[in-house]
């Protein structure tokens, strides 16, 4: 009777130990709300979002087409993020096998032998194994079992872990959207580097060849008493000064090809590309839609969302980890001294089943280490979503006022142009006529050549502008 109530008084001691380790700390909260996505870019709230269009339909130049798409399947950086995807594919398969039994076969054999003067020894030789046939010294041991362990998820500590490893593929597979997306745009805004270079090259040819034959002029007004030798040196300085500056423009050309070939995976060769007609290419139209769309499209916004996901579901595993555990081990087999006698039944035979319950008690400081750093991780996060969703708006808002902006440049960038090929004409009349300097002459060319080196930048701005609108919005990874 009193072994009996010592019992209870034992198993009621364990569930109360079992309850009081139960309590575990609560997930913090960030201190301040996450701020709602503003309704529109400017006053516009128009749907209508170019991120919605297909690559292959947002580009029209087929050279730029073939690039990317040599792009997608040879850029090493894009191969990698793909094993990244691969590993992150296993972990959920690691994570999916946790769930389940572990289940094995183990086979064994070994010999024992014990002193004659201690308990075993003096049993086993007062016992027959048989009768008639005394217990063998040394007495062998083999065994052929089939074993199982499983931990009963009953705190859905497993299945957390799994979908916290699912969510995490998930955002393996947002982030290679967002390296493709990237790539993409970024190969664009080579290909218009290199088409501004090689028109800036044409322009910088014919002004060494407008420069040349005011030279030509001056030496021959020269030879008249007309002009000086000062004003020979300085056009043939000039004409100097633009043929280096074709030289520099021709190792660009060639560094703007070999990014090129870096981003789609090939070595150093000509990129094929159309050179004419440069400031006759257009931007494409803009629609940026509303900001919470980028919610939606915009990969990293998508990313983030699912790292917060699967932290807040880390959050639950770490804190199950304060309840009790449920072990189930079982084991089925034979077992025998001689192998000849191992598989008969039923004297060889034997099995187990055992269940554990097992909490922390005492001296639980890792247990709320890993609590404190999870919940840690989640708030880190909550701040990094938070801080792409504002990257994302802020990104779409500065492309937007740069494309306005660009474009008004533009009309006047390219008025000044005109002007300026104007003054060449009127410039180089007046000065055969003496009726102005080699200086006036030599400056109105000088400042032609910057304008129109500079309306071709303007126009590379503008083409890149409208990439990377559609790339901050969202598109170019579907």
């Amino acid at each position: 009777m009193y072994k009996f109530k010592t019992y209870q008084y034992g198993v009621a001691v364990g569930l109360c130990l079992a309850v009081a380790s139960c309590k575990a700390p609560q997930a913090a909260t960030p201190e301040t709300p996450s701020k709602p996505v503003p309704e529109a870019f400017a006053t516009s709230k128009d749907t209508t979002n170019m991120a919605a269009i297909p690559w292959h339909d947002f580009f029209k130049d087929q050279n730029l087409v073939n690039l990317i798409d040599l792009a997608l399947k040879n850029n090493q950086e894009l191969l990698m993020t793909l094993q990244e995807i691969e590993i992150a594919k296993n972990d959920v398969r690691v994570r999916k096998g946790l769930l389940l039994p572990t289940v094995g076969v183990r086979a064994g054999a070994g010999v024992e032998k014990v002193g004659r003067y201690t308990s075993q020894g003096a049993g086993d030789a007062t016992t027959e194994i048989m009768p008639g046939k005394e217990t063998p010294d040394p007495l062998g041991d083999f065994s052929v079992a089939a074993y199982a362990n499983w931990e009963v998820d009953i705190w859905k500590k497993l299945r957390n872990s799994k979908k916290a490893a699912l969510t995490r593929y998930l955002a393996t597979v947002e982030g290679k959207n967002f390296v493709v997306t990237s790539l993409i745009s970024e190969i664009a805004n080579s290909y218009y580097e290199l088409l501004a270079l090689d028109s800036q090259l044409d322009i910088v040819k014919q002004n060494i060849e407008l420069q040349s034959n005011a030279l030509e002029i001056v030496k021959v007004q020269k030879q008249a008493a007309r002009a000086t030798e000062l004003a020979v040196q300085k056009f043939q300085a000039e004409v100097l000064t633009s043929k280096s500056l074709e030289f520099d423009i021709r190792q660009k050309i060639k560094e703007a090809e070999n990014k090129i070939n870096f981003l789609v995976g090939q070595y150093p060769q000509e990129i094929k590309r159309d050179r004419n007609n440069f400031l006759a290419l257009l931007p494409s139209t803009v629609q940026s839609g509303i900001p919470s769309q980028l919610l939606l499209n915009r990969p990293d916004v998508k990313q983030a969302e699912l790292e917060l996901t699967a932290a807040k579901l880390d959050v639950k595993v770490a804190r199950a980890e304060f309840y009790p555990s449920l072990d189930i081990s079982a084991a089925v087999g034979f077992n025998a001294f001689n192998p000849s006698y191992l598989f008969t039944l039923p004297e060889s035979l034997l099995y187990s089943l055992a269940g554990d319950i097992a909490a922390p008690l005492i001296n639980r400081n890792a247990i709320k280490a890993e609590f404190n750093s999870a919940n840690a991780r989640q708030l880190q996060a909550l701040y990094n979503y938070d801080k792409t969703i504002l990257n994302a708006y802020i990104e779409v808002s500065n492309q937007l006022s740069k494309i306005d902006n660009l474009g008004k440049s533009y009309d006047l960038k390219s008025q000044q142009v005109d002007a300026l090929n104007t003054s060449i004409d009127v410039s180089n009349d007046l000065f055969k006529s003496a009726r102005v300097d080699y200086f006036e002459v030599l400056m109105t060319q000088r400042d032609a050549l910057e304008a129109k080196l500079e309306l071709i930048d303007t126009k590379r701005d503008q083409l890149t502008a409208a990439v990377n609108v559609y790339k901050e919005l969202g598109g170019g990874w579907k």
